[in-house]
């Protein structure tokens, strides 16, 4: 979408849809929108080669002779290109006519002509061209029988012209191509593709029109008999097609998607594109699924200066399968009001209609917890207030509101309890700036805790929270006292178990944190290096208070791992503060590439020392043991195209690991990587994850190099794409239940002008039940991608570790030239 008007000012114009317009970009675009504007395309990372007729054709700009004079900036600036001819016949009068005949070229700015015969009149300012014909505008090229060209206003015609785009690295025929104007035109019986255009062999993909006209200025293009075939069958056709031929929005049709899963059935959707204005747009997706019934999926984006949003509804009026009204609903908007003194605003709504709708596969509830949605509200204001006995203060001033839905399984084993709802939370935050000697921060708040179950105890909390420091030391050691406060105040609705609605408790910490880093020049692996030792020292000491009776809405105990054993608290949240009379010591080496400053590898070690028990714990058992388990880290990267990492908890009471996270990747050149990885949680659970995407055959080709080599076949050229299967996959299986808790397979094979994928998905939803999916995607490279189902892609890039794109459209350094 272009830019706003200036009189409707934005922040960020809304993305452009996903949609079948750039098959009519390109078949408009396609035949001469070389001489008008470049198209919009996807970059490859793996290139197909042009046409033998580009290749072969010898056309370089400049064409002229090198003593030839180039435009002058002034020509240039005013669209007064001088027009520049040779040949090896020039005959005709200055200043009227001139005809080239052999080897005769014409260049007029950034257009250039190739021709057996080129004729030229200066009075109409026309071209006419014969035999051989080639025309190249940047890097489209045409080639054709005849062109008779007004160069100033672009009126004329262009008989049986190929042609080819460099930015969409594909082309096509055309019968006749009629420019009537600069920025309008008509072409006759085109077609289109980025596939090899031999005589008398059918593409694998092509478009083809009966007839296009464009108009460039009102960004309106008309197709007639516009068909789609693949491999010979016709996979869309339509009488007639309107459709945008610039970079802006168009209303319309987009792309049909058909779907198969488990729990809907065979889906077929018709999504269908309204540009309602520049700064609000909508799309309508009408949804027939075998099991379910009938549905229609709405979703308005909307841009205003100052605020956006979108609004999504899934509704499905009649499910075949429940006999009810299903839906989902999803609102998100934020912004900011500039005379509220930067007061800024956001919010998030996810609801759908029942409890079950997680597991019955339904459109318009994702959601990394699908089982607990989350609404909330927040105001926000920022400020830094000068005029303060402090000097300087940071001011934060926010206003929250946070509401979940759970969605209950039926059965009692898989039944979750539900977090507290906020409603409402108010707080504000004080802050030091920085630049002084201390760091210091107060934080106050008061929030109002409510509970779906009404037997749960709800009320009110308000908390302060305290810290002020003296961070000494430079870059090579540190040394940070601190002193810390968290007071809190409760109001509840019914007795606590001690008889009060009313408590509070104050608890104040101290802590004293040290840290070095030493530095030394070693070797190793054929490298010079540098090698770092990194001890720290923690003490904490936060004296017992009683919280066993004191209401618990918002605290969890915190993992333990690498970051939170140099916590001086083991819970998150306000309601637990645990006693702690406590030194934890770590060390950390690092071995970094002397040159580049890369880190090859690092090791760390840490754990936790007592001094006196600890009374208030997760579990509510007072802790004896003087020393804590022991931390263990790795990671090596040092092997060329190996990453390891594993992680350790080691009880040294019992000689036992408790925990161990190990994983491990290899991806010896593009497009190869294979992933394990491996977790324990002693007595809860074990998972084994496996992921992959790898060339499994070159057909036609030999199979060579099956385990990476990164040297390309004598038979394969650089950026030569044609034929590659690749499977792709990930894989979780719990060892502790001996099931497969999720699954994706597939396979993606690259044919060069197209790609072709197949996905197969499984995902448990409880103990005996699951859904399946299969996910077909056609990429046609240089038109469009046709999805059927969800985007495969999506769901690649999230579940296996290192995927990358076979067309990347930021230009990924993914190479397909060597041999799998």
């Amino acid at each position: 979408m272009p830019p706003l008007p200036t009189s409707r000012p934005c922040s960020r114009p809304l993305p452009r849809p996903r949609s079948l317009s750039p098959v009519a970009r390109a078949c408009v675009c396609l035949l001469l929108h070389g001489l008008a504007a470049p198209v919009i395309a996807q970059e490859a990372a793996c290139r197909p080669a042009a046409p033998a007729w580009v290749r072969e054709g010898g056309l370089q700009l400049p064409w002229v002779s090198p003593n030839a004079a180039e435009p002058s900036a002034e020509a240039a600036a005013g669209g007064e290109d001088p027009i520049l001819v040779e040949a090896d016949r020039l005959i005709g009068q200055t200043g009227q006519s001139l005809r080239a005949e052999g080897r005769a070229t014409l260049r007029r700015g950034l257009l250039s002509l190739q021709a057996d015969r080129i004729e030229y009149r200066q009075d109409d300012d026309r071209v006419h061209a014969l035999g051989t014909v080639r025309l190249q505008r940047e890097d489209s090229h045409f080639l054709g029988t005849e062109l008779d060209l007004q160069t100033e206003h672009q009126e004329g015609y262009f008989l049986s012209p190929r042609f080819y785009l460099g930015r969409t690295q594909a082309g096509g025929r055309a019968e006749r191509v009629d420019f009537i104007g600069r920025n309008r035109m008509v072409v006759s019986r085109a077609s289109y593709s980025s596939c090899d255009l031999v005589d008398g062999e059918t593409p694998a993909w092509e478009l083809s029109t009966r007839r296009v006209r464009l108009d460039f200025d009102a960004n309106e293009g008309l197709a007639e008999g516009a068909v789609l075939r693949f491999q010979g069958v016709p996979i869309l056709a339509l009488p007639v097609m309107s459709f945008p031929v610039t970079d802006a929005r168009k209303s319309g049709w987009l792309p049909p998607m058909i779907s198969t899963s488990s729990t809907t059935g065979l889906g077929v959707s018709a999504p269908y594109y309204w540009n309602i204005a520049p700064e609000q747009d909508m799309t309508l997706t009408p949804t027939l699924m075998s099991k379910r019934g009938a549905a229609l999926e709405t979703e308005y984006r909307y841009l205003q200066p100052g605020w956006s949003g979108e609004a999504n509804l899934f509704a499905l009026p009649n499910d075949l399968q429940t006999g009810q009204q299903r839906w989902a609903l999803r609102s998100e908007q934020r912004g900011a009001f500039a005379a509220a003194g930067g007061l800024r605003y956001d919010w998030s709504l996810l609801r759908v209609s029942d409890g079950d709708y997680w597991k019955d596969g339904l459109r318009g509830a994702e959601s990394l917890t699908p089982r607990l949605l989350s609404s909330r509200g927040r105001l926000e204001q920022r400020r830094r207030l000068r005029a303060t006995p402090l000097g300087e203060v940071d001011q934060q001033l926010y206003a929250r509101v946070q509401r979940w839905q759970l969605l209950q399984d039926s059965g009692s084993s898989t039944r979750i309890v539900a977090p507290y709802q906020r409603a409402p939370q108010a707080g504000a935050r004080w802050s030091d700036p920085g630049g002084g000697p201390l760091q210091w921060s107060l934080q106050t708040e008061v929030n109002q805790f409510v509970h779906a179950d009404a037997d749960q105890i709800q009320g009110s909390r308000a908390h302060l929270l305290g810290q002020i420091a003296l961070p000494l030391g430079d870059a090579g050691w540190r040394l940070t006292p601190r002193l810390s406060l968290n007071s809190a105040a409760y109001q509840t609705d019914r007795p606590m178990s001690d008889g009060r609605r009313r408590a509070h408790r104050t608890i104040p910490g101290f802590s004293v944190d040290s840290a070095w880093t030493l530095e030394r020049e070693t070797a190793a692996f054929g490298r010079a290096l540098v090698q770092t030792l990194e001890p720290r020292l923690l003490y904490a000491l936060t004296p017992w208070r009683d919280q066993s009776t004191l209401p618990d809405f918002d605290s969890a105990a915190l993992d333990f791992n690498a970051t939170t054993v140099f916590s001086d608290n083991i819970f998150s949240g306000i309601d637990r503060v645990s006693d702690a009379n406590q030194v934890t010591a770590g060390l950390t080496t690092r071995y970094l590439d002397r040159a580049s400053g890369a880190e090859l590898a690092r090791f760390g070690i840490a754990q936790r020392y007592l001094l006196r028990d600890q009374r208030i714990t997760a579990d509510g058992v007072p802790l004896s043991n003087r020393f804590s388990d022991l931390l263990l880290q790795a990671s090596i990267g040092v092997v060329p195209d190996w990453t390891l990492d594993t992680s350790m908890q080691f009880n040294p009471d019992t000689d036992r690991l408790v925990r161990t996270i190990t994983s491990a990747r290899w991806s010896p050149g593009p497009l190869r990587t294979l992933y394990a990885s491996h977790r324990l949680k002693r007595g809860s659970s074990e998972q084994l994850a496996l992921g992959w995407q790898w060339p499994l055959a070159d057909l036609g080709r030999p199979l060579a190099g099956l385990l990476g080599s990164r040297a390309a076949p004598a038979a394969s050229s650089a950026g030569d794409c044609r034929g590659r299967v690749y499977g792709v996959g990930a894989l979780d299986y719990s060892l502790r239940d001996r099931r497969m808790s999720g699954a994706i397979v597939g396979f993606e094979y690259d044919a060069g002008c197209w790609i072709g994928r197949v996905v197969a998905r499984r995902q448990s939803t409880s103990a005996q039940n699951a859904s399946t999916q299969l996910m077909l995607q056609l990429e046609l490279v240089g038109l469009s991608r046709l999805s059927a189902g969800s985007n495969p892609l999506s769901i690649l890039k999230d579940n296996i570790p290192g995927y990358q794109l076979l067309r990347d459209p930021r230009g990924a350094t993914a190479d397909n030239s060597g041999a799998p």
